[in-house]
């Protein structure tokens, strides 16, 4: 590993002393890869056997204390990159059979959950292994009363684990706060991407319920579908039934594994050099700024850049998640599509996180909850359940509930009419409410969250522009221009033209050099990187 690193950079001009430092350290810690690994697992079955024996109080302080000892480990990162990426694909190609390649997927699937969550990979083994015999009991009561009521007691299962671990402390929280009753509210720690894999389980299971697929009869091909690290702790939700075929016949392909590389790249500069750039000016006026004093230009200036950031850091991961897939012969669905384009809110929430939005789609708005009454009823608990399930937080439901009314009054206008509205009107229109809705995400503390609607409109005798806030925007001039420009498909519209002067060999150098550019520069960025956040870690 030491010598990968090394060799990636002895081209370039002799490094800073700085820069050395860092990529010793660097080379230090992954001469022990070998070690932590082996630390990390034993650690695990440690902390499951102490929990085991302990009384709830006790088991609480162990898991706390497990946890603030692991970092996890994420795509952005050096000793991902360099070390864990290349020894999965060296494993994995190693192997010619389809069978010794899922094991390899699973094995590294298993230890890049470890690396952060050693006692949560139990679980994650466990919640596959109660679903998995969920299917076979549905399986072999088809159509019969048995099958319903199995569905429904493994749906009770993921559900409560989901609700368990996730909004345990807000729904006490809450209810203290409406009763004379003050019960003790528990601080249980989340298993990260539990949001994630708990759908593509709820998928798996309804799926097969309405014999949508087949019944997955082998255990640890059901493991290595619900586990596969790329999507496994920040999505796509990917359904069984888009790999169902694949699991056992995937041809790898040189195109597959050129679009891989090329997806993982730009995933990489999404994250690394626009979104952690971005988020040190929404730190610097949201965070840490005074939010009060901050001015009209200031306010709108920072919550675009933060609409852009979450754009940058989810869909970047997307991208590389998807990319791997590509190259493991697995085609995951596209999990965004330039959704800053849209024209309406319906149209952005189409390609917007569109894997979650078809999963509601498909799962809960179309079922009959309501009955006839569903239309509207059905709708409100789709954007209900939408903003919940990004965040135990009032917030969040107030952002889920805010976006389908605007679903809602869209709807009440009628497609038709809204195309009537002129292209600039409507992007305009879209943007505002769009942007809007990212502040409201923001806001975790409702009176916070005030203050940021009342700014925008310079309710708090806030000024309308300021003086630090002109600054930073002439400072960050061109990270602006060129992350509102990416946001808008203007790389594929110049592929796409100069593939239609047939000018592949232009493409093709082109995509190369910019792939290589692009990973050189997050390479560098990420040595000794101390701002490297991911929104999504949440969920």
């Amino acid at each position: 590993m030491a010598g990968t690193e090394a060799s990636l950079f002895r081209l370039s001009t002799p490094k800073p002393p700085a820069v050395r430092s860092a990529f010793r350290s660097t080379e230090k810690q992954h001469s022990y890869a070998v070690y932590k690994l082996t630390y990390r697992l034993g650690y695990s079955i440690i902390i499951l056997i102490r929990v085991c024996l302990k009384s709830d109080r006790q088991k609480l302080q162990i898991l706390k204390a497990a946890k603030e000892r692991t970092i996890q480990l994420i795509f952005a990162d050096l000793f991902f990159l360099y070390f864990f990426m290349a020894l999965c694909f060296i494993a994995y190609f190693i192997c010619r059979k389809t069978v010794y390649r899922n094991w390899v997927l699973i094995v590294f699937s298993m230890i890049f959950y470890a690396w952060g969550e050693p006692v949560w990979v139990f679980l994650l083994i466990g919640s596959v292994t109660v679903n998995y015999v969920g299917g076979l009991l549905i399986d072999k009561f088809r159509d019969t009363k048995k099958a319903t009521a199995v569905t429904a007691c493994t749906l009770v299962f993921d559900i409560g684990l989901l609700v368990f671990f996730k909004y345990t402390g807000f729904l006490v929280e809450n209810f203290n706060a409406i009763s004379p009753v003050d019960l003790p509210v528990p601080h249980i720690e989340m298993p990260i991407g539990i949001s994630f894999f708990t759908f593509q389980i709820i998928s798996y299971i309804l799926d097969c319920y309405w014999g949508k697929i087949k019944v997955q009869r082998s255990w640890y091909k059901l493991l290595m579908y619900i586990s596969m690290f790329p999507q496994l702790v920040a999505g796509p939700i990917v359904r069984y039934a888009v790999i169902e075929n694949e699991i056992d016949n995937r041809v790898i392909t040189s195109a597959d594994v050129s679009e891989g590389i090329t997806r993982i790249c730009m995933g990489l500069g999404k994250k690394v050099i626009l979104a952690n750039n971005l988020s040190t000016i929404v730190d610097t006026f949201f965070k840490t700024g005074d939010l009060a004093s901050l001015s009209v230009v200031g306010t709108w200036y920072t919550v675009i850049v933060y609409a852009m950031q979450v754009y940058f850091d989810f869909s970047g991961y997307s991208d590389i998640a998807i990319g791997l897939g590509r190259i493991f012969g697995f085609h995951f669905d596209e999990n965004f599509r330039y959704p800053f384009v849209s024209k309406n809110i319906t149209e952005f929430w189409q390609r917007w996180h569109i894997s979650l939005g078809t999963f509601f789609r498909d799962y809960l708005l179309y079922v009959p909850i309501f009955g006839k009454r569903r239309k509207y009823l059905n709708l409100f608990l789709v954007w209900f359940c939408t903003g919940f399930w990004h965040g135990a937080n009032w917030n969040y439901i107030i952002w889920g509930l805010y976006f389908g009314l605007f679903i809602l009054i869209e709807r009440t206008i009628g497609n038709k009419n809204m195309r009537k509205m002129p292209k600039a009107v409507a992007h305009i229109y879209n943007t505002i409410v769009v942007v809007v809705g990212f502040g409201i995400f923001y806001f975790t503390d409702l009176g916070k969250l005030g203050t940021f609607l009342g700014n925008l409109v310079g309710l708090n005798g806030n000024s309308f522009t300021d003086k630090i806030s002109l600054q930073n925007m002439t400072a960050n001039a061109w990270l602006f221009i060129v992350s509102v420009v990416l946001c808008m498909p203007v790389i594929p519209a110049l592929k796409k033209k100069l593939e239609s002067k047939n000018l592949y060999l232009a493409t093709s150098v082109g995509q190369t050099v910019l792939n290589v550019a692009v990973f050189a520069l997050s390479s560098i960025l990420l040595v000794n990187a101390t701002n490297n956040p991911f929104i999504y870690w949440q969920f």
